[in-house]
């Protein structure tokens, strides 16, 4: 039961870097750093305060870029490398103590939840960005700014719970993915008609 809590709260860790990477990064060294939860040693510098001065600056540049329609999914393409890898590391870091066995576990489990995170939240906000106004937009950003905290104290707290809610968010990402794609082939049809391109 131990292991597969431990793998529970490596791969929170590795779907939350899907969505917000900087926010998982930064919350967890504060978490460190004011003593509020003890890290897995491999996951302690988090708490270093270079390291958080740099994920916090990067949070806050990307809190920032991903309220802006267009730009939220620029910033979401160049992050499929960072994202993804740094999901993998993160999870494998959070094991890391046990044997070396569950580490790679944790490391393949934690980039593809974070490889389907990101793939589900950057389709599906360039999906919103199609609508004209802004509030859709800043909606699913706020949401993502809260679900992405939440799931890392969640991963640390109830593992075993959290979980669930990934295997649910799983089912849930293979239901939605052709329907997210299918609306983004229309809405590039449409485009080329405007443009009058052939398809």
């Amino acid at each position: 039961m131990e292991a597969l809590a431990s793998l529970a709260t490596a791969a929170g860790l590795g779907w939350a870097s899907g969505v917000r990477l900087y926010a998982v990064v930064f919350f967890l060294g504060l978490l460190q750093q004011f003593g509020i939860y003890a890290l897995p040693a491999e996951l302690q510098t988090l708490g270093n305060p270079w390291v958080m001065g740099a994920s916090g600056f990067m949070f806050l540049v990307e809190f920032l870029a991903d309220k802006i329609p267009g730009l939220d999914s620029v910033w979401d393409a160049a992050h499929t490398f960072i994202r993804i890898p740094a999901g993998a590391l993160l999870a494998a870091a959070a094991v890391a103590g046990g044997d070396a066995g569950m580490g790679i576990a944790a490391g393949i489990l934690g980039g593809a939840l974070a490889a389907s995170s990101h793939i589900t939240k950057a389709s599906t906000r360039a999906l919103i960005n199609t609508s004209p106004e802004p509030l859709s937009n800043w909606t699913a950003s706020f949401s993502e700014d809260a679900l992405s905290i939440g799931a890392v104290w969640m991963a640390l707290v109830h593992p075993l719970l959290l979980l669930g809610f990934l295997i649910v968010f799983f089912m849930f990402a293979i239901w939605l993915l052709p329907k997210i794609w299918r609306g983004l082939k229309r809405v590039l049809a449409s485009i080329r008609q405007l443009l009058g391109t052939p398809a």
